[in-house]
């Protein structure tokens, strides 16, 4: 299904970590996420747009995209954040799967990781940080490739993750690349999400709270926008 021009699978968190298992076994593939951040930044990024439609796996990843695909005549299952479904694949990847995780502020990424294996003892994890200098980031993922991961995990924003994956996933050796938004800010605890009640029902506004002045012109701005592109999507339907 396809939310203002952009696709959107209609999986659960399940099914969407099934999908990825069978990603790694057939290789070469590349996962992405949509939100509301993420369509609208589609619509003035022509680049974004085309990279998200040929990625290989795209979930809903906020509310807003599960209420715009409702709008438009589908059904998503449910939104899936990172800073949730990270548990789950970190459970599934342990003794199995080896993970390298790129991107947030130098150390950020690593405290992440040690969170992860802290809970998960057997899961190895390789981390960096997402700042590199163009020049310098060959040698970065010869390190990476080295590791001989079966998922590298991409962090660096909308979309400048995006721009890097399409830029260097040819470079990469892993068989799936993952591009995750800010998911080891919050698993390192760096970033809070806010009150569990509010980002387990609404995680734009339980991350507008915890930073306004950032985000405000994301959420406040961004959702009317991005309802409006829906409507105006489903009016040209009819």
């Amino acid at each position: 299904m396809r939310v203002l021009g952009l696709p959107v699978d209609p999986v659960d968190r399940c099914g969407m970590l099934d999908r990825v298992e069978g990603l790694v076994q057939r290789g070469n593939a590349t996962v992405a996420y949509l939100n509301v951040h993420v369509a609208n930044r589609a619509c003035a990024h022509p680049e974004l747009a085309e990279f998200l439609q040929g990625v290989d796996l795209c979930y809903a990843d906020g509310a807003g995209v599960v209420l715009g695909a409702r709008l438009l005549g589908h059904e998503v299952p449910e939104r899936m954040t990172g800073a949730d479904w990270i548990w789950d694949l970190a459970a599934r990847c342990e003794g199995r799967y080896r993970l390298a995780w790129i991107g947030g502020a130098e150390g950020i990424t690593q405290r992440a990781a040690d969170t992860l294996v802290a809970r998960h003892p057997s899961l190895e994890v390789w981390t960096t940080h997402g700042f590199h200098a163009d020049h310098a980031v060959p040698a970065v993922l010869d390190d990476c490739n080295d590791f001989a991961p079966h998922i590298v995990l991409v962090g660096m924003g909308t979309p400048v993750q995006e721009r890097w994956v399409a830029r260097w996933r040819s470079s990469i050796s892993a068989p799936v690349v993952w591009c995750t938004g800010a998911t080891a800010d919050f698993v390192s605890g760096e970033t809070p999400r806010g009150p569990e009640w509010l980002h387990q029902r609404q995680e734009w506004l339980a991350r507008l709270v915890v930073d306004p002045r950032r985000l405000w012109g994301r959420y406040l701005v961004g959702n009317p926008l991005f309802l409006a592109r829906v409507l105006r999507e489903r009016a040209g339907r009819g």
